[in-house]
């Protein structure tokens, strides 16, 4: 087998050097690169060609733009490395998007260095992935999600129409898709598992 050379994108400095050390041992591995400086993202890809590009969701630190945004950028670019989310974000919301931007793999940062390592040359090889959720729920549209998230923020019916520039009944209708589709019958269970599934975003602070 050929070393796989990988790059890390993360905004958390001591998770990258800490998974750097991990990886140092391995024979599989050939280069383990590190960046925080998005700016240069595509030079730096170009110039190391890594075999995968690794990348956390939540790059706040770096970066006025998600992961994913990240992700998909390099993938229009045409960019030739396999890119597989890292992320403690391990959301469905987020798995779902990873993989409609063409994402090779998504994977949840609480795993040990040898199984990370065993799906990565997995990926290499040409397999993506992508754990199937515990729990799957019929994604929301995009007026759902933001009502959703109104609802979250505390706003009544009323309010959430004139927002969203629509009449009551619309909201109402809107709201009853969102329970329908989340399996629940309340504004707090909704709220509860659109924080669970990830279509209520976080406050992205560690």
């Amino acid at each position: 087998m050929i070393p796989i050379n990988i790059l890390l994108i993360d905004d958390h400095i001591l998770f990258a050097k800490s998974l750097k050390i991990a990886f140092e041992d391995y024979v599989q591995i050939n280069q383990f690169s590190i960046i925080q400086d998005i700016d240069h993202v595509m030079s730096v890809i170009e110039n190391l060609k890594p075999d995968i590009t690794l990348i956390d969701i939540n790059l706040s630190n770096i970066s006025n733009e998600d992961g994913l945004e990240l992700a998909k950028n390099i993938i229009n670019i045409g960019c030739k490395t396999k890119i597989v989310m890292l992320t403690g974000y391990d959301l469905p919301v987020y798995r779902h998007e990873a993989k409609k931007i063409g994402v090779n793999g998504f994977i949840n940062k609480n795993i040990m260095p040898d199984k990370l390592l065993e799906i990565l040359i997995d990926i290499n090889n040409g397999t993506d992935y992508f754990p199937k959720p515990s729990e799957f729920v019929e994604e929301l549209t995009d007026s759902e999600k933001q009502i959703l998230q109104l609802l979250a923020n505390g706003y009544k019916r009323k309010d959430i129409a004139s927002i969203v520039f629509a009449s009551e009944r619309t909201v109402s209708n809107h709201i009853q898709h969102i329970f329908d589709k989340l399996n629940v019958s309340s504004s707090l269970e909704a709220v509860t598992k659109g924080i669970k599934f990830g279509y209520i975003q976080p406050n992205y602070k560690e």
